[in-house]
């Protein structure tokens, strides 16, 4: 008998397996037939569920959006907003090797933003999805006239750390980058100042 797959399941490996090949290979290897062949499948694989390269950005973009809903159920139980908000800031950063895969790939994809419209609207979208989790997660803890800034200095912050572990990995340790998002939202103009909760280090 053969083996019943569920469709959301392999749409979802197909996506891991494509931002596996864009984080290691870059633009460049970001093909359907090297997807494919990453996964020990035929083109028919992929294309059952996307069939061109718009589509499966399509696809990944999705994937984000999942992710951010995953999150946010995640996070109900904790009371504290204090903590939500160090939580929110923890899944945003490259914290292990996954995550760092998946910021390499975005960092590829922005590489070809201005020659692919595909890619273009990938970033269009992906902007306020961010920000809107931000926004989210903040809005409870600063005064509404800070609300906005608040998320703009996470957005450039968080785009700031994530930067530099992608291209410094080896200093940008889960330790240092935790160390730094407890001095990070101490730093937030947050109504109630917050307490340290991680020893100062250089990691």
């Amino acid at each position: 008998m053969p083996k019943i797959v569920d469709p959301r399941e392999r749409a979802e490996e197909i996506i891991n397996a494509a931002l596996a090949i864009l984080g290691k290979g870059g633009f460049a290897k970001f093909t359907l037939r090297n997807i494919a062949k990453q996964m020990g499948g035929s083109m028919s694989l992929i294309t059952h569920y996307f069939p061109n390269r718009e589509a499966l950005i399509e696809g990944i973009v999705a994937s984000v959006e999942e992710d951010i809903a995953q999150f946010n159920d995640e996070v109900q139980g904790v009371a504290d907003p204090v903590e939500r908000l160090h939580r929110l800031i923890e899944w945003a950063v490259p914290l292990d090797e996954w995550s760092l895969t998946m910021e390499r790939a975005r960092i590829a994809l922005l590489a070809h933003r201005d020659a692919d419209p595909a890619v273009d609207a990938f970033f269009v979208r992906l902007e306020p999805l961010m920000r809107g989790v931000y926004r989210q997660h903040v809005a409870a803890l600063v005064a509404e006239e800070d609300l906005e800034l608040t998320v703009d200095l996470m957005r450039s912050w968080i785009s700031g750390i994530t930067l530099s572990t992608v291209e410094h990995p080896e200093i940008w340790t889960r330790e240092r980058q935790l160390r730094v998002v407890d001095r990070f939202v101490a730093m937030l103009p947050l109504r109630e100042p917050v307490t340290l909760s991680r020893a100062p280090g250089t990691g």
